[in-house]
């Protein structure tokens, strides 16, 4: 099921013959340098229970979805809003694209996708994102997406992180 499109992206819920070329992703290192887990081992069955796991949100609207790159068809990576803070009017946002995909404007065109849906179909009050403070890509795609950064910080595991935050009220379609 489409769950969004953009012009050059469309979103879907995750299929099991998804798995495959997710994993591949999950397995490059580059493409999961800033991604938090990207030393786990993951295998089929790992990713499989990831996914499936995040399926029981579908029916709310939110959850991991698979990213397909409208003119060739091909799975490019995965998208997501997530209830992050035990509050579904507040998610948070995530993407990995697959490298050779980078600097084509699609993180950002993606996650624009990702908020208009948040705010214009499941009415959400505010999207975050959270990121390393290494991940000068992401940071730059919440900027560009109007967002704020909201805090600054040290993980529990000494990384220094970023948080952006986009309220409801201060957003203006772009649709």
């Amino acid at each position: 099921m489409i769950i969004f499109s953009t012009e050059r992206l469309s979103v879907r819920e995750i299929k099991s013959d998804d798995l495959e070329i997710l994993l591949d992703l999950y397995k490059c290192q580059e493409t999961m340098h800033h991604i938090p887990n990207s030393d786990k081992e993951w295998d089929h069955d790992l990713l499989w229970e990831k996914y499936t796991d995040n399926m029981k949100y579908y029916p709310q609207g939110y959850g991991i979805f698979t990213v397909i790159e409208k003119s060739s068809g091909e799975i490019i990576g995965e998208a997501g809003l997530f209830n992050s803070f035990d509050n579904p009017s507040i998610l948070e946002l995530g993407y990995i694209i697959n490298k050779g995909y980078w600097n084509k404007g699609l993180g950002t065109e993606l996650s624009r996708g990702l908020i208009d849906y948040a705010f214009n179909k499941l009415h959400v009050e505010k999207i975050i994102t959270r990121m390393f403070a290494t991940n000068i890509g992401s940071i730059k795609v919440s900027e560009k997406c109007g967002m704020k950064l909201d805090a600054e910080g040290i993980t529990a595991d000494g990384d220094a992180f970023k948080s952006f935050v986009l309220k409801a009220k201060d957003y203006c379609s772009t649709t």
